[in-house]
């Protein structure tokens, strides 16, 4: 497995995920180049996953 972004919802209601990236570096980026696409079609947070562990949460919302 890989690194995947989890999409959430503000309660924490998990609507989907991305494609797997190869590395962490590959995640952060390719999040940095669709972070606003996904917050205008109803995404507030996204979770870095590698494997079956959380990374780390950031929310989509500027601020």
């Amino acid at each position: 497995m890989g690194w995947t972004w989890r999409y959430e919802k503000a309660d924490g209601t998990v609507t989907g995920k991305s494609e797997e990236h190869p590395s962490q570096g590959d995640a952060e980026s390719w999040i940095g180049e669709e972070w606003r696409g996904l917050l205008e079609s109803g995404i507030d947070k996204a979770v870095l996953v590698e494997d079956d562990s959380v990374i780390y949460s950031m929310s989509l919302h500027e601020g």
